[in-house]
């Protein structure tokens, strides 16, 4: 029995080594620009906290990131110390009246590499709006097609909780699919629709986009339930599914108020090295083929 425990601890601990040694290490840049949208038409699952801090962590180990905040509410702007005012360009000018995306785009104040494009709340109407426009689903996309993102490792859309067309927006954008799922009780619900909506979006506007990563957020280590859900996602959606997994945390909750990310705000807080051993592991594991 000492044995195994002695074998178990010794393992634990090697494992524990590993992760370190390659969250410290120089992280390898994608050959090309990844652009990943994060979505997920239920509210609360950690959209948002996910697209800052994962953009954070990135851009902390060297990778030019830009974070394109498609959310009304403007909260991965906040995060990021960006002014959002109704009167600053945001990307609702670039949606509705095709200003171009770099004259909005600005740099993150805490974090050297770090950019944004902001939300305001005018972008709440833009839904309307947006149903009159010629190829209403892809001016993100051409948007995007007329601006250099080639010069970022990373662009990080971060969603609406809906599936509205600014979300579909995003989809047509990105070609990668992050999905936060937090592990709680009816966490799997709602999925469906949004995975028939990906593959609309692949048979008619987007056959590039690929669901990429799957994490797992707001995990208690206390409940059997957090355990379940896990292993019920791992069982359905497989290796897309990060090792890693977001503990509750009050850190990354407190870290928005300050206009900061989990990265800046308490560093050494367990959200923050979670949301970093999450960056990693992306990062290392690359684009999909």
């Amino acid at each position: 029995m000492r044995e195994a425990l002695k074998d178990a601890k010794v393992s634990h601990e090697t494992v524990v080594r590993s992760r370190t040694e390659r969250r410290d290490a120089e992280w390898p840049r994608p050959d090309r620009c990844r652009v990943i949208t994060i979505a997920n038409q239920k509210g609360g699952v950690g959209k948002t906290t996910t697209s800052v801090n994962l953009a954070a962590s990135l851009a902390m180990h060297g990778a030019k990131v830009l974070v394109v905040d498609l959310d009304p509410q403007g909260n991965a702007s906040t995060a990021l110390g960006v002014e959002h005012h109704a009167d600053v360009p945001s990307i609702y000018d670039v949606l509705i009246e095709d200003l171009p995306l770099q004259e909005i785009v600005v740099s993150a104040p805490d974090i050297p590499n770090l950019h944004c494009a902001p939300a305001n709340l005018n972008l709440a109407g833009a839904e309307i709006e947006l149903v009159s426009k010629v190829a209403r689903e892809s001016r993100l996309r051409r948007a995007m097609d007329r601006y250099d993102t080639e010069q970022f490792d990373y662009v990080l859309i971060d969603c609406p909780p809906s599936l509205g067309l600014l979300t579909v927006n995003a989809l047509v954008g990105g070609n990668e699919l992050l999905i936060p799922i937090q592990c709680e009780y009816y966490a799997l619900e709602g999925l469906g629709q949004l995975i028939r909506t990906v593959d609309l979006v692949k048979a008619h506007l987007n056959p590039g986009l690929n669901v990429s990563t799957i994490l797992l957020t707001m995990y208690d280590a206390r409940t059997r339930l957090a355990a379940q859900v896990a292993e019920d996602v791992r069982n359905h959606f497989g290796d897309v599914v990060l090792n890693t997994v977001i503990p509750r945390s009050v850190r990354v909750s407190e870290a928005p108020s300050y206009g900061q990310s989990v990265m800046t705000y308490d560093p050494g807080s367990s959200g923050a090295l979670a949301y970093s051993e999450a960056a990693s592991e992306m990062a290392f594991r690359g684009a999909p083929e």
